[in-house]
C-alpha cells in the first residue's frame, strides 16, 4: 500500500477533512473495494467509504471525491 501515489483533487481533500477519511483508507478502498466503470474513471467501495478515482499511471490515482455510505 505505501508505493500507491495518490493526487488528491481540492474537493477530495475537503471532503477527506470533513469526514475523517485518511489517505491509508482511500488507498485500501482502492485495492479491496468493488469497482465500477463510470464516466471518465471508477467508483470504488468498500466498507461505508466510497471513491470516485481516475488511474493517471502504474498506481497512481486521482482521487476525485470520497464520500460515506
Amino acid at each position: 500500500m505505501a508505493d500507491m501515489i495518490l493526487k488528491l483533487t481540492e474537493h477530495a481533500k475537503i471532503k477527506m477533512a470533513q469526514l475523517c477519511i485518511t489517505k491509508e483508507q482511500i488507498k485500501l478502498v482502492i485495492q479491496r473495494g468493488g469497482k465500477f466503470h463510470q464516466a471518465g474513471g471508477y467508483l470504488a467501495s468498500y466498507g461505508n467509504i466510497k471513491v470516485a478515482y481516475k488511474p493517471i499511471a502504474k498506481n497512481a490515482y486521482k482521487i476525485k471525491t470520497v464520500f460515506l455510505d
